[in-house]
């Protein structure tokens, strides 16, 4: 049976296929997600204001691919962009680590995993256009207790910080 779009915006579009309704990204916008690491063993992690959640949530940082003025934008280029905007770092080196999808059975999004290292402070961060984004530097040995005192906080936790949690007690 063909999509039909039943509802469609800026960013994101509502779509039914037979009786599956689901949401996808507009413009064939993509999704980027940063595993950023200091040399000093630090990772970096981002709390916002997530309007859909209704506070804030903690993350990965991340961004989008190709909604600027570069058509020909990279999953490496936005997460090296982003990065920058978000966290005040550049990074010296990015490593794609794959494509991944975040809520497979209601939405269409999948996101690319960016490595990224070589960590160089070039600005404050914070975000762009009201964005706020607080920068966290949380080291491996820490980020459980770190995100288990947020979550006790009120503050959300993104999904993908069960990656962090994971490879944090690998480590």
């Amino acid at each position: 049976m063909a999509e039909e779009v039943m509802w469609a915006g800026r960013f994101v579009s509502a779509v039914r296929d037979g009786k599956w309704e689901y949401v996808k990204r507009s413009r064939g916008i993509r999704a980027v997600v940063i595993l950023a690491e200091t040399d000093e063993g630090e990772l970096l992690l981002v709390e916002q204001h997530r309007v859909p959640i209704g506070r804030a949530c903690l993350e990965l940082p991340a961004g989008l691919i190709g909604d600027g003025d570069s058509v020909e934008d990279s999953a490496e280029a936005a997460a090296a962009r982003e990065l920058v905007e978000e966290t005040g770092y550049r990074p010296e080196a990015v490593e794609n680590l794959g494509e991944y999808y975040s809520s497979p059975g209601m939405l269409s999004e999948s996101f690319t995993l960016i490595r990224a290292t070589g960590l160089v402070r070039v600005g404050e961060g914070g975000g762009v256009d009201g964005e706020d984004i607080i920068v966290h530097r949380v080291t491996r040995a820490d980020v459980a207790q770190f995100i288990a005192a947020k979550r006790a906080a009120g503050v959300g936790i993104d999904a993908k910080l069960l990656l962090v949690l994971g490879s944090s007690s690998a480590s």
